[in-house]
């Protein structure tokens, strides 16, 4: 046995994970991190950092090439598997563990490479488990055959906003990035690491018609009889889950930890007794966070009159400062707001109570607003900073593609 096949068995006692959400992946998504975390397994955030690449969610031909690039990035061993259904995770994940651990070792006969150096590719497991180890091959982008690092093309040269001629790289952000919202792309050119333009794609057509975070508001506008109570906790969890996006792109992961526990309970269906403390104490620690403050403050600054101007609704129009740190602390004041409704009777009007991200309209969902504001918000902002002002604004590509908003130059 080589020293590739020990350490590759060692790794698949506790691989790392790259979770990659597809559109529609959303209930998939949650569930994956929470076995994730059940089970103690290290998440991986790059391709290069990765044992496993755990895709979550319905397949979309649209993002074949994406996947595809992920997976050829991923050092070898590896292995692939792929959950469409939250009940799938556990078993796939089991699945690329064995997988891992005995297949993965280039001295096995069905190891990443066979006897011609030629890439194998193993049969799929049973049920929607797509477990695959493959070579790496060459792939030309048009540069006289000549490799470039990451697939990014050449830059050209531009003139930045002193006058000096700089470098221009063409970048797309996502659509599959840790943090990010799952299928959103925005191409981006910098001078440097400061965004001089930003273009978001349009969303991927035929996407799903019914977004996770905001079902109770759909349901509603249907005619559906839906409780106050259960909308006020699908909102506290939604502004949850992007409070643990923000949180973990600021170099926070122990509190994004905390904000997707208290999600996951509230899912679970936790009464408000038992979180509404845990939320308070959470909300107290993160607002009141002099580092945080100033890491964001002065970041994606958007007046209400502004973004009223632009369509927007909920939480980011009612945010106070209209920057990174008035959105936050805005979610956390509804977070604690709506844990506290969760015994409310009555019907839930989605006239009157907004969804997670602004009032609920299936023509133009609120996501759509928000979309078509980051290309402005982000000119000018260094890369770090505008993966915050993304995080602060998190639009749902669920919605997006319901929404099926143009795209938009900025």
């Amino acid at each position: 046995m080589g020293l590739t096949a020990v350490l590759t068995r060692a790794a698949a006692r506790r691989p790392h994970v790259l979770l990659v959400t597809t559109p529609g992946g959303t209930s998939v998504r949650l569930a994956a991190e929470r076995e994730l975390r059940s089970r103690d397994w290290p998440s991986a955030s790059t391709p290069a950092g990765a044992d496993l690449m755990l895709v979550a969610g319905p397949d979309c031909a649209r993002w074949d090439p994406a996947l595809e690039r992920l997976w050829r990035d991923m050092p070898r061993p590896c292995a692939r598997v792929r959950a469409v259904t939250a009940d799938d995770v556990a078993s796939v994940l089991d699945a690329g563990r064995t997988r891992l651990g005995t297949r993965g070792g280039p001295d096995g006969p069905d190891g990443p490479d066979g006897p011609d150096g030629e890439g194998v590719r193993a049969r799929p497991a049973e049920g929607d488990t797509d477990v695959v180890e493959d070579g790496r091959t060459g792939h030309d982008h048009g540069h006289g055959g000549m490799e470039m690092p990451g697939g990014l093309p050449m830059a050209g040269p531009g003139e930045d906003r002193d006058g000096l001629t700089l470098d221009r790289l063409h970048v797309p952000l996502g659509p599959f990035l840790a943090d990010w919202p799952a299928g959103l792309t925005l191409r981006v050119v910098l001078q440097g690491d400061v965004v001089q333009r930003a273009d978001l794609d349009e969303p991927a057509s035929g996407g799903p018609g019914d977004p996770f975070w905001s079902r109770p508001w759909i349901r509603a506008a249907e005619g559906e009889p839906v409780g106050a109570g259960e909308a006020a906790r699908r909102r506290a969890a939604a502004h949850l889950d992007s409070l643990g996006r923000l949180l973990s792109v600021a170099g926070w992961p122990a509190e994004a930890v905390t904000a997707r526990r208290l999600r996951d309970d509230l899912l679970d269906g936790a009464p408000a007794s038992s979180v509404l403390p845990r939320v308070e104490r959470f909300a107290r620690r993160v607002g009141r966070s002099r580092t945080l403050y100033w890491l964001t403050r002065g970041l994606g600054l958007l007046s209400a009159a502004d973004a009223r101007a632009a369509g927007v609704t909920g939480p980011a129009v009612r945010a106070a400062g209209g920057d990174v740190p008035a959105r936050y602390r805005q979610w956390l004041g509804e977070v604690v707001d709506a844990v506290r409704q969760l015994d409310a009777t009555g019907l839930l009007d989605p006239a009157v109570r907004e969804s997670p991200r602004g009032r609920w309209d299936a023509e133009r969902p609120p996501s759509a607003a928000l979309g078509l504001l980051l290309p402005r918000l982000l000119v000018g902002a260094e890369l770090g900073a505008a993966r915050l002002v993304v995080a602060s604004l998190d639009p749902d590509p669920d919605e997006l593609a319901a929404g099926r908003p143009a795209v938009t130059r900025g």
